[in-house]
């Protein structure tokens, strides 16, 4: 299994709309970054994602599940640009900010610290580990 984080602007597409599309899931359509894409080419089903809550909030507020592969984006006629589905997993009892995870030494190498502005990422499993440690998911 690998592991991901997922961003999404709250008045785009909020945590709040993920969980009400439940274990049915959705697409994570519209990202046209060519390194998010190769990462969503990488996910397999049941592969985990934070979802991340970007612009003012800076947090991580849940867990995703992979339930589709990458497949073609069906909001462009593009076939450069692909997405997979996700489903809703598990909210975490405490949102996890960006501002803790940058003081946390243990998580300095983690892509969100070094690139924030990657939509979609790669997670290892040690800050998967530190970060679920830290949000504890419900």
């Amino acid at each position: 299994m690998a592991y991901w984080l997922f961003k999404s602007e709250p008045n785009t597409w909020s945590w709040s709309d993920q969980i009400a599309v439940g274990s049915k899931g959705t697409e994570w359509d519209g990202v046209r970054n060519y390194q998010a894409r190769n990462n969503m080419d990488k996910m397999k089903i049941n592969d985990l994602g934070f979802f991340y809550h970007s612009v003012k909030e800076r947090n991580i507020v849940g867990i995703v599940r992979v339930i589709a592969e990458a497949h073609n984006d069906t909001t462009t006629n593009d076939s450069t640009w692909r997405c997979v589905d996700l489903a809703y997993h598990k909210s975490f009892a405490n949102p996890v900010n960006l501002d803790t995870i940058k003081l946390t030494p243990s998580l300095s190498d983690m892509v969100l610290v070094k690139n924030s502005r990657l939509s979609v990422q790669p997670v290892t499993e040690r800050e998967w580990n530190i970060i679920c440690d830290m949000g504890q998911p419900q």
